[in-house]
């Protein structure tokens, strides 16, 4: 295999600057519980929706075709309208909900619920129209029609059917492969526009809405936390943090010819709850694309006085950091994710980062505690001209104890894999433990192209490596 340890350098270049260690920092590991709380949270609301509706005869309305049709349109669009506010709080960035899943988790889960949710809808619509047709001689389209106009509600709700539509079809995963990220991103907000428009139909017309006064306060109740939740973290949050701490552009450097390092600082930035590891959204306010805001980890640990990101540039948005001047104002939303120490359950550790991806671990390895051989970085890039950070990584792994591996050459292209094509005769979990022999008793943190990731876990578990010891972060949308 294709793997050598990178060189030692007794003595860096003088145009390297040193790494700047932080202080220690209070940092107390993630509660396991909070995952536990939130996910029965969600079951509970589930589970209550469906009381309310035997509670309300969900159970006897059975009689006849139309009103068994009815019936079950009732349950549907319960289930829908309780999935779609659980979905809109997954979107909210509640700090305790996104501590606990983290942006994978937070990512698949939201999906589950969204298709969900919007299969619900149909078959809600789908079921009432039909029910309501059992007992009129208009047809299924004019029954349609005369519900959407004459039902109070029904006009507004048909407009949230559509914005909700549009969110389910632009992401799917043909769509999102057409869109920028942040055309995707604008048309995604339209399904807080879809469960608001929603409101005034369920409210007017909708007796389970209505029918007790523990169902008016439950779903008022609901829809007031998801509105709150929104507005406290989506906006208020970013915009008190941004200005309490007055971000700007200190410093620009290039790392390589596509690589650009951008430095950060404010004002009591040793208040800003971040770690090693983590992602804020950015917005780097300088004119053209100022309002679009984007994911990058941080590249070095925070220090209290200054934050530093490292991306690669492969569009519009990253390709600008390189032109970005001194003094430029910075808002921020996060920190986010669990690529953190917080989330440890062994007292050693494996880095592995493919490319940029290499960052956040970089960062991390920063904060993880020294210790002869703690911790291995294994550094895999399809050149050796694209490896990044790498006098800084040997000046940490030194100062750590730390052993960082680099394993070079383009991917394999007969099956998936993360080794490179001249590593054919090894097998990927067997790559990995001869690297790291003791790799089962160890955390694995993984950061790269999300089909590279999945290789890599795959291997990780079958070298074996529990599930709740792998560490990873998708930046896919």
């Amino acid at each position: 295999m294709s793997a050598a340890v990178l060189p030692e350098a007794p003595d860096l270049p003088s145009t390297i600057p040193a790494v700047a260690h932080p202080a220690p920092r209070h940092l107390r590991p993630t509660p396991l519980w909070w995952r536990d709380a939130t996910a029965a949270t969600g079951w509970a609301l589930v589970l209550f929706v469906v009381a309310l509706w035997v509670a309300g005869g969900g159970l006897t309305d059975f009689t006849s075709v139309g009103e068994s049709l009815t019936n079950l349109g009732r349950l549907t669009g319960l289930l829908a309208s309780v999935l779609i506010l659980i979905q809109v709080l997954l979107m909210a960035r509640i700090p305790i909900v996104e501590q606990a899943w983290g942006q994978d988790e937070l990512a698949r889960a939201h999906r589950l619920v969204g298709f969900t949710s919007f299969n619900l809808m149909i078959a809600h619509i789908v079921l009432t129209i039909l029910g309501y047709n059992a007992g009129t001689d208009l047809g299924v389209i004019g029954t349609f029609i005369d519900e959407v106009l004459h039902s109070p509600g029904m006009l507004l709700a048909l407009a949230g059917t559509v914005a909700l539509v549009m969110v389910v079809v632009t992401s799917l995963k043909q769509a999102r492969r057409r869109l920028r990220y942040e055309s995707w991103h604008l048309l995604h907000l339209y399904a807080y526009l879809g469960a608001g428009l929603a409101l005034p139909h369920q409210l007017w017309t909708g007796a389970d809405f209505t029918a007790s006064t523990v169902a008016t306060v439950f779903w008022c109740g609901l829809y007031a936390a998801a509105l709150a939740a929104v507005v406290a973290f989506r906006v208020a949050l970013p915009l008190v943090r941004s200005r309490r701490h007055r971000l700007v552009v200190s410093e620009v450097r290039a790392e390589s010819p596509t690589v650009t390092s951008v430095v950060v600082t404010g004002r009591d930035l040793d208040r800003l709850p971040v770690r090693a590891g983590q992602f804020f959204q950015w917005r780097f306010i300088d004119g053209e694309g100022s309002s679009r805001a984007n994911p990058y980890s941080l590249s070095a640990a925070p220090d209290g006085r200054s934050l530093r990101l490292t991306a690669q540039a492969v569009g519009d948005s990253s390709r600008r950091l390189a032109a970005l001047r001194p003094g430029t104002p910075v808002l921020v939303e996060g920190p986010y994710g669990r690529l953190h120490s917080g989330v440890r359950t062994r007292e050693r550790s494996v880095l592995i980062g493919a490319g940029i991806g290499i960052t956040p671990l970089r960062a991390l390895l920063e904060e993880l505690p020294a210790g002869p051989d703690a911790t291995v970085v294994i550094y895999r890039v399809g050149r050796q001209a694209d490896i990044v950070l790498a006098d800084e990584l040997l000046e940490l792994a030194r100062v750590k104890g730390a052993r960082v591996v680099a394993v070079v050459g383009h991917r394999r292209t007969d099956r998936d894999s993360w080794l490179p094509s001249d590593s054919a005769h090894l097998g990927d979990a067997e790559a990995l433990l001869r690297i790291v022999p003791d790799l089962a008793q160890r955390d694995v943190y993984v950061c790269g192209n999300p089909d590279w990731m999945d290789a890599v876990i795959a291997a990780a578990t079958d070298a074996g490596v529990p599930a709740a010891s792998i560490h990873h972060e998708r930046f896919s949308y």
